[in-house]
């Protein structure tokens, strides 16, 4: 009896997995192996310390099963996630002559709640109905409402949750989280409010997490403030995982300060919240600011995951930053995760953008598994630096290799063959969509009006366009757009003003973008100063550079210099270089030198490597016979090293597609092409 005590006391004690072999030694020694109490608890320590396999030794070797021991091997597998084992053993457990109890059956859930194995729940559920004291359970009643929640059955899991009349906590909690997690924000926030009016229940942190999860959803700063203030009076304000949801949630909503100052108020941060951070900076454009604080946590000695660094290298593509891009690349191998999917993703994407292919392309290349975005980065890589030809052959490997294309993908793809202007590949493209039923994607079918547009078939966009059922503001902008493509201004002037009169749709910034080049384009310039207006005082719509440019535009095309001068002179912020660009362009056409010089001087100033601003002045100087100045700026431009851009050809060739340009004597098949 008193080596029994003697035991039980060294067992309470065990905090370790050294002495834990000679526990289970010495309970061997004592002849008490098979005793269920010490069987139980060498396998919950076994369990605790990661021997999962010695856990299960000592319940195979044990005659006697009590119902503790079977909880307790089956909690064993269950914190694993060997949901399938858990499973495997709960039947076990049926078959003998022991009766599971209510943490049996909480157990159980959990793992039919892994597996999401709908039919086998409601199985363990009809059991938990027959029992009325497991049924009363509130852990029960939690882990039922996690299970069907997991499932996408969160009806069922109401019907649970009404089943008792004073819900606690846990309960309340799962309800909130399942709504969160089936992406039902709204309900989640309603259950929530419930919570607290009616059943008088206070949230834990669990709870809040969830509830901010919520409003990160809806990106709704106001509801987010709310919850940040109940944590705040409720005492969670500094756990960890709550703030580290409230960073995402204000990264979210754009409010950088908001999470900037939460951040550095943090008495403890750890990876995820210097990530989070580090993502909000990039996701709301302060670049530098992410890529500054990507290097202080790597100064303070902070470990990065796979995630802060494919946020940093975000970063990195949209500041064109390849140096720092590349310095990253090394850390990422360095660290053993430059082939992570996210990461290498993340790298394409970096390199692309830092008009780098070939690099993108190696990695691509060495990449194991690849997924959709994987394809993605490299096709719309390839359309941005203008090698849209060779983002159809990466979509026919991808597509070779059995990766079923998501809607960004089927949009990025069209993009890349509206640059081509192939309406073949048009046809099939639109065929493939109808086949793979992305036909009633509105951002498809915006894609697919663009892309018949750019390909010199307006009747098809037309038809399509007016076989749609539903048209939202997205399909209005394309088509209006394309109408401007083709030089239909009237057309265009006639679908917006069907659109905001009998279609009851609002018209946004891009609807205005697409009716004001429209306008441009057919020179119709009242009409386009009118749109303007309408804009601004109509719609309360701020105007972006892209408006100013285009307004510039319409109205140089018509040898308005000076009110298009006046319009860029009253411009709130400073001015983009393509809406100096536009308004240089007009000075060419009206061969107006003196007000040339000043907008050239301007633009570069801003962009003292364009070589194409230097040619335009360079045109207008040849306009008006000052050769001098024409070789001035032709020298600056070699001295500079600067070359313009070359306009590029392209022919689609059996089921090849060929880019060139003119006099190019590098291609391939140049010396074939000759001899036809």
């Amino acid at each position: 009896m008193k080596r029994r005590e003697a035991l039980v006391s060294l067992f309470q004690a065990c905090n370790t997995r050294k002495p834990l072999a000679q526990l289970h030694s010495q309970t061997l020694k004592s002849g008490l192996s098979n005793d269920t109490f010490f069987a139980t608890k060498l396998i919950a320590l076994y369990s605790k310390h990661e021997s999962l396999g010695h856990a299960r030794k000592v319940f195979d070797e044990t005659p006697q099963r009590s119902v503790h021991l079977w909880n307790a091997t089956l909690r064993s597998y269950c914190r694993e996630k060997q949901w399938e084992e858990t499973l495997f053993l709960f039947d076990k457990m049926l078959l003998s002559d022991r009766m599971p109890d209510n943490f049996t059956i909480s157990v159980a859930l959990k793992a039919c709640a892994g597996l999401r194995v709908l039919g086998y729940g409601r199985v363990v559920h009809g059991f938990v109905k027959r029992n009325e004291k497991i049924a009363v359970d509130v852990f029960v009643g939690s882990a039922l409402i996690e299970f069907y929640s997991k499932c996408g059955k969160m009806g069922e899991a109401v019907k649970v949750f009404d089943e008792f009349s004073q819900p606690d906590v846990f309960l309340w909690t799962n309800m909130v989280t399942g709504y969160e997690q089936n992406g039902n924000a709204v309900e989640a926030l309603e259950f929530l409010s419930r919570m607290v009016t009616v059943g008088r229940v206070k949230p834990e942190r669990v709870t809040l997490v969830s509830a901010v999860s919520a409003c990160a959803q809806l990106s709704s700063f106001r509801l987010g403030s709310c919850v940040h203030g109940v944590a705040i009076r409720s005492g969670f304000d500094s756990d960890l995982c709550l703030v580290n949801s409230l960073l995402n949630l204000y990264a979210k909503t754009g409010s950088i300060r908001t999470a900037s100052s939460l951040f550095w108020k943090m008495p403890e941060k750890d990876v995820i919240s210097w990530s989070s951070m580090i993502a909000c900076y990039t996701h709301n454009g302060y670049v530098l600011e992410a890529l500054d604080l990507f290097r202080e946590m790597i100064d303070r000695g902070v470990e990065p995951n796979s995630v802060t660094v494919s946020n940093a290298l975000q970063a990195c593509a949209v500041a064109c930053n390849l140096d720092e891009g590349k310095k990253i690349h090394e850390l990422a191998t360095r660290k053993g995760f430059e082939l992570d999917v996210t990461v290498a993703t993340a790298l394409i994407d970096m390199y692309m953008k830092c008009s780098q292919p070939q690099e993108a392309v190696d990695l691509f290349k060495r990449m194991p598994k690849k997924d959709v975005v994987s394809w993605v980065a490299m096709l719309s890589g390839y359309a941005q630096n203008g090698m849209a030809y060779k983002s159809m052959g990466i979509f026919r490997n991808m597509l070779l290799d059995e990766t079923q294309p998501d809607a960004v993908a089927m949009v990025k793809i069209l993009a890349a063959c509206s640059e081509l202007g192939n309406l073949q590949q048009a046809l099939c493209l639109h065929a493939y969509a109808i086949k793979t039923a992305f036909k009633d994607n509105i951002f498809i079918g915006a894609s697919l009006i663009e892309l018949y547009s750019k390909c010199g078939s307006i009747d098809n966009a037309v038809r399509l366009f007016e076989g749609m059922v539903f048209k939202d503001v997205v399909i209005w902008s394309a088509m209006i757009a394309g109408y401007g493509i083709h030089g239909q201004g009237g057309e265009a002037l006639k679908a917006f003003d069907h659109m905001v009169k009998h279609a009851a749709v609002t018209p946004n910034d891009v609807t205005f973008t697409s009716v004001l080049s429209a306008c441009s384009h057919s020179g119709l310039v009242e009409e386009g100063l009118g749109i303007f207006d309408m804009m601004l005082h109509q719609y309360q719509v701020k105007p972006r550079p892209e408006h100013y440019g285009i307004l510039v535009d319409l109205l140089g095309r018509t040898g308005e210099l000076d009110k298009a001068m006046e319009i860029v002179e009253r411009m709130p912020n400073p001015t983009a270089p393509h809406v100096w660009g536009a308004l240089l362009g007009a000075c060419q056409i009206h061969n107006n030198i003196e007000l040339g010089e000043v907008v050239a001087k301007r633009l570069l100033e801003l962009e003292p490597d364009h070589a194409g601003y230097y040619v335009l002045l360079s045109n207008i100087y040849a306009m008006d016979d000052k050769w001098e100045n024409v070789s001035n700026l032709r020298t600056s431009i070699k001295e500079k090293g600067l070359k313009k851009i070359f306009g590029q050809s392209v022919v689609e060739a059996g089921s090849e597609i060929h880019c060139f340009v003119a006099g190019d004597r590098f291609h391939p098949e140049f010396d074939r092409s000759m001899d036809c």
